[in-house]
């Protein structure tokens, strides 16, 4: 369980988000929301989270130029998790030249979502 970790799940999909936070709620976290690259790099100025589910297509700012700023701004903290319908490879080594720890899948559940938060030492 990650009692009192607090999680920002990025991505302009309301149903998206709505899973993501039952499935981290369910497991200790709290979360907090976000539907694109803007609200969650002023999110993160706000309050910064300890970690980041981050989705890659999104309106205003995508998760990749998201990823870039939040690095910029506050280092190697907070892991961000990719979680993307991107299947190229290309895609996932710009995501981990740019900061993020994983990359996962949609569709994602539980057990998918869980394991990669363990793999970076969140759970």
């Amino acid at each position: 369980m990650a009692e009192g970790k607090v999680c920002l799940v990025v991505d302009d999909s309301r149903v998206v988000r709505r899973v993501a936070r039952r499935i981290l709620e369910g497991n200790g976290f709290g979360v907090r929301e976000a539907g694109d690259g803007a609200e969650a790099l002023a999110a993160c100025r706000a309050s910064l989270p300890d970690c980041v589910l981050l989705d890659w297509n999104m309106p205003v700012m995508n998760g990749l130029e998201f990823l870039r700023a939040l690095r910029r701004e506050f280092g190697p903290s907070p892991p961000v998790v990719f979680c993307t319908t991107e299947t190229e490879m290309r895609f996932v080594e710009q995501a981990i030249a740019f900061g993020a720890q994983e990359f996962i899948m949609k569709p994602f559940d539980a057990g998918i979502l869980l394991d990669k938060f363990g793999q970076v030492g969140l759970l």
